[in-house]
């Protein structure tokens, strides 16, 4: 499986520390010290999911070597949805009149942008889509709450688009080595430990103790999978990119797996915790650090629980 092209967008008004300490008494300091967070991401007036999944799919036109209507397969993979009815996947549908396209919609919490991944590939190997579009558009500021203490100020919002193909379309291609996710509702706190309850308190983390430990843990558990299944082994990986929900979990993953904290992208610094879409969004934003034969693997995981991570290579 190939990644034809690739494209994000993310909104330019920031929300800054001091936000939050006029709203809820959280020092700019106290945040920074246990997210890593001084900043983070949200959609202007008129703006919301589908306007973003728009946005971040003609960033990706840019570089696409063939039409769009050639797409058979649009998936939109995310949790803070707009519409369950009419998702980012039928809105895109419309929006750039892909006729003949099946249009599927995947959640499975920040680990969502990868289980897209894995139902596009399932596709691929039935032969019922040879060319994909793939939506991850997380509108989280529309959902959380700002007064929340425990996780108000963690939500940042943006989105991302990949087109990917069954077989290689150009030489500019990136393969993907492996996909692997992982169903993990009976570990710790698991389905209460991250909600989203639109009608009773919105985006919720009232474990966040329990997500850390998970996190992780879980996240290195996916990458070790991914890379048995690949056959290499962590020297052979250039860039490790994890979720972007706290830049100490980056840290810790890092310290578990003995490597330099250069080695991982970031971008939660001055986004937050942008969902779904914030790993693939963090490759987004770094593709000019790569050069062919690199590999990076990206490591999620999410609320629900559940965990994720694919490896590619330039």
């Amino acid at each position: 499986m190939y990644i034809n092209s690739m494209g994000n967008y993310v909104p330019s008004a920031r929300i800054t520390n001091d936000y939050f300490e006029n709203l809820n008494g959280l020092e700019p300091g106290w945040i920074l010290q246990r997210t890593g967070i001084t900043s983070r991401s949200k959609v202007g007036p008129g703006e919301g999911s589908d306007s973003m999944a728009i946005a971040a799919i003609d960033d990706a036109l840019k570089n696409l070597p063939y039409d769009i209507k050639d797409v058979d397969l649009i998936v939109a993979a995310c949790y803070a949805i707009y519409d369950t009815v009419a998702t980012p996947a039928h809105i895109a549908q419309q929006h750039y009149n892909i006729s003949g396209a099946k249009a599927v919609y995947v959640s499975a919490a920040c680990s969502s942008f990868i289980n897209g991944l894995e139902v596009i590939e399932g596709y691929f190997a039935s032969g019922k889509a040879k060319r994909a579009l793939l939506i991850c558009s997380e509108h989280n500021t529309y959902y959380s709450n700002e007064k929340d203490q425990k996780a108000g100020h963690l939500w940042g919002d943006a989105a991302v688009a990949f087109f990917l193909s069954k077989e290689r379309e150009a030489d500019t291609d990136v393969e993907i080595l492996d996909v692997f996710t992982e169903g993990l509702g009976n570990v710790g706190k698991g389905p209460e430990g991250v909600k989203l309850r639109p009608k009773d308190g919105g985006i919720m983390m009232p474990d966040g103790r329990d997500v850390f430990i998970h996190a992780c843990k879980y996240m290195i558990y996916a990458l070790k999978n991914s890379l048995k299944h690949t056959g290499l082994e962590i020297e052979d990986i250039d860039k490790l990119i994890c979720h972007q929900a706290n830049k100490r979990i980056v840290a810790q993953v890092a310290h578990q797996l003995d490597k330099p904290l250069d080695d991982f992208l970031n971008n939660i610094e001055t986004l937050g915790n942008t969902g779904s879409a914030s790993a693939a969004l963090v490759l987004t934003q770094n593709l000019d650090k790569f050069k062919k034969g690199d590999k990076a693997a990206l490591m999620v995981f999410g609320g629900g629980y559940s965990c994720g991570c694919f490896i590619v290579k330039f």
